[in-house]
């Protein structure tokens, strides 16, 4: 019985306690928890009365510094608006002095305008007086005299305006050609070119005297192919190891003397090797000839020009004018034409480009009877050149009017170049003259296909087309054009014409 109140009545009574316990010590946490909320509220209102009363403080303060700064700035305000006005009230002051002297002045100014009223109109009086005194006693009326004191003034004028008209005149002229010479002193001063001088034969050094005879080959042959190719005449005398290579044509010279450098060098020296040799020296010196117009246009600076205008100015390195050479005279004159245009303030660009292709047509290959400058004049208004550079090639030589000053430029320089000393020999023109006038009669008869006027123009060789013309015809041919050079030629000695009729078949083996 015991044991059953032990086991059920204290877990009970402990359960009951435990129970009283918890709910005193919540009972104490939630009276303690408000307790501290409420200190907290009190303290947040303390703090926020605080803070307020130290806003309006701020405010209150903030206040009383804008007002002290309008107040400030009201004062100034106020200050500066006293002086503006002092300043106004001098001001108004100074204008009525002003107006006070201006009212004088008038009234002076009135004072003497009636004054000299009264003295213009007494004048007036006085002249009429001493006009009608003066009619009197010259017999002439104020028009009649007023015509013959114009007519003396206007004579005087005309006199002093002649005069003075003749001294501008005189001293223009005095000074104009005082000052052309400076300009073309200047200009050639300025230039620095070589003066060069073609000559019609070239000099081929051999490595001994042997090579002489394998030149020459067996017959002849040898010699006669290169002649017959380049159209020269090879001279092989009792000079100790050297040949002599003579033709007129430069660019045939050229192409020899090369040829046969390259033929003694290689060794192999025969008809199909010459062939070769001379054919592949032709295009290089055709090459030769774009790459010299082109270093031409190149140093003067000049562009745009077709490739037809080069090679045309190419050719010119191959051309003599009395000994000079003919590219180089036109590199020459473009300098000075440039120069000269710069000096009285032409078109230099248009002068330079004018000048340089005055005497393009002697670079023109052409069969054509006209003259250098109008076969220029063609190819210049053919390429699309400016009018004013083919009026400037056409009347270089004055074959027609100038029709601007870049003109009259490039007949200037052409003459200067041609003139200065050692530039030109006449003696070389006119022999080259006559071997060309050889090589044209020549190449006027039918079946002509090339001609070539050798040994210093003493010999006349023509090949001719073996199908138009036969042996028979070759002989007559030969003696027409004999003839025809005695009849329209003048030349010292005699002239040997030899007519060439070969026949070549080629065939291949496979």
């Amino acid at each position: 019985m015991l044991n059953w109140v032990l086991y059920i009545i204290l877990p009970l009574a402990g359960l009951t306690l435990g129970w009283t316990i918890r709910w005193l010590y919540a009972r104490y946490l939630s009276t303690a928890s408000e307790q501290q909320a409420e200190h907290i509220k009190q303290d947040a209102i303390k703090e926020a009365e605080a803070k307020k009363k130290e806003i309006l403080l701020e405010a209150k303060e903030q206040a009383i510094r804008e007002r002290n700064q309008q107040e400030r700035e009201t004062r100034e305000r106020r200050v500066e608006l006293q002086r503006y006005e002092r300043r106004v009230m001098q001001k108004e002051e100074t204008i009525e002095k002003k107006t006070s002297q201006i009212e004088k002045t008038e009234q002076a100014l009135a004072t003497k305008e009636r004054n000299f009223q009264e003295r213009e109109a007494a004048l007036e009086k006085e002249e009429e007086r001493y006009r009608v005194e003066l009619e009197r006693i010259s017999g002439l009326g104020a028009e009649d005299a007023k015509a013959i004191i114009i007519h003396n003034l206007e004579n005087e004028a005309r006199h002093d305006a002649q005069g003075l008209i003749n001294k501008i005149e005189q001293e223009a002229a005095l000074s104009a050609e005082k000052k052309a010479r400076e300009i073309l002193v200047a200009t050639i001063q300025r230039l620095s070119t070589e003066v060069t001088g073609e000559v019609s034969v070239a000099t081929v050094i051999l490595p001994n005297d042997e090579m002489k005879g394998r030149i020459i080959g067996r017959e002849g042959r040898n010699i006669r192919t290169l002649e017959t190719l380049t159209g020269v005449d090879i001279i092989i005398d009792d000079t100790p190891e050297a040949v002599v290579i003579s033709c007129f044509d430069p660019v045939r010279r050229e192409i020899a003397r090369v040829a046969l450098e390259r033929l003694i060098i290689d060794g192999r020296i025969h008809p199909a090797r010459i062939e070769e040799i001379v054919t592949k020296v032709s295009k290089e010196i055709s090459q030769k000839i774009f790459e010299e117009g082109e270093k031409v246009l190149f140093d003067l600076g000049i562009h745009n020009i077709k490739q037809d205008t080069i090679r045309a100015l190419g050719r010119l390195y191959f051309r003599t004018s009395y000994g000079q050479n003919v590219l180089y005279h036109s590199k020459e004159v473009a300098i000075l034409a440039g120069i000269l245009a710069a000096e009285i303030g032409a078109n230099r660009e248009l002068a330079k480009r004018a000048a340089l292709l005055h005497d393009i047509g002697k670079g023109v290959e052409s069969d054509s009877d006209l003259n250098h400058a109008e076969i220029g004049m063609d190819m210049a208004r053919k390429m699309g050149e400016d009018p004013r550079i083919i009026n400037a090639i056409g009347s270089h030589h004055n074959d027609m009017e100038p029709s601007c000053i870049e003109s009259v430029l490039v007949q200037i320089a052409d003459a200067i170049s041609a003139a200065r000393p050692g530039a030109r020999r006449e003696t070389l023109d006119n022999y080259i003259k006559r071997l060309e006038n050889l090589e044209n009669i020549a190449a006027g008869f039918v079946g002509v296909e090339k001609s070539y006027a050798i040994q210093a123009g003493r010999e006349l060789r023509i090949i001719v087309n073996n199908e138009a013309v036969n042996d028979e015809q070759s002989r007559e041919l030969a003696k027409q054009i004999a003839k025809k050079i005695e009849n329209d030629l003048r030349y010292p000695g005699r002239i040997k014409v030899t007519i060439i009729r070969e026949t070549r078949i080629i065939e291949y083996a496979r």
